[in-house]
């Protein structure tokens, strides 16, 4: 596998690229960390990164502007510019283009469903773990970010979620359930699992993630990874 990091044009902001060289294109998806725009956990990226990989999937990494930079526009800008860059370079990367998605953890999974709804995106699916999709917590996190399902239409792609019912800071009420809604109005192909374990920010739940997020591990809530696996093999895209 060869890793590079290269600058985006969006100041503050960088993707990290794990290519394998392959006999063919493979899928692909593009890895949004949470971390309140505070940081880029680890948890979220690139041990979701390797471990996608191992499942023969291209990975990128999404480092867009933190802590005294972090701003809730400019990262919706580094993703697009991430995206036009992988799209640019899939023959060399070995991307299949219509199998190129997103995917968000807590603060990224706002990132990620605000691109995934753009006129412009380039995503095929996206998947969405214990997202923010409320301005609820905006005053908490010290960016100014919006309703994103406000931006769900009847082109959105086919969407995975995942959450858990302990879960305090993105509430399923208050976030999941609101995004949810609009995906059915709007007749967008959905999966969501809510499980009654685990908790907010727990990355794949298991000892991978669990050594570098206070051992937090549980079994349960990470099934959301195979069950996202079998979702996407249904999807029959290109």
């Amino acid at each position: 596998m060869d890793f590079q990091n290269i600058k985006l044009t969006q100041p503050h902001s960088s993707l990290d690229i794990y290519h394998s060289k392959t006999d063919r294109a493979l899928p692909a998806i593009v890895i949004l960390p949470g971390g309140s725009y505070n940081q880029i956990m680890e948890r979220d990226s690139e041990r979701v990164a390797l471990t996608f990989a191992t499942h023969a999937w291209q990975t990128f990494v999404v480092r867009y502007p933190v802590l005294e930079h972090k701003n809730y526009e400019q990262a919706k800008i580094a993703v697009a510019q991430a995206f036009d860059y992988i799209t640019t370079h899939a023959e060399e990367l070995d991307v299949n283009t219509q199998q190129l998605g997103i995917i968000g953890f807590s603060a990224g999974g706002q990132v990620a469903a605000a691109y995934s709804n753009t006129s412009a995106s380039k995503a095929k699916f996206a998947a969405l773990g214990y997202p923010v999709i409320q301005p609820t917590i905006d005053e908490r996190m010290g960016v100014t970010t919006e309703n994103v399902a406000n931006l769900v239409t009847a082109q959105t792609p086919p969407t995975f979620m995942w959450g858990s019912i302990k879960d305090k800071v993105t509430p399923f009420v208050d976030h999941l359930h609101v995004y949810v809604d609009a995906l059915v109005k709007h007749d967008v192909p959905f999966e969501l699992h809510e499980f009654s374990t685990g908790g907010h920010g727990i990355a794949l739940a298991n000892e991978y993630t669990g050594i570098v997020n206070d051992d937090r591990v549980d079994e349960h809530m990470g099934k959301w990874f195979p069950l996202f696996l079998e979702w996407f093999t249904e999807l029959h895209l290109g």
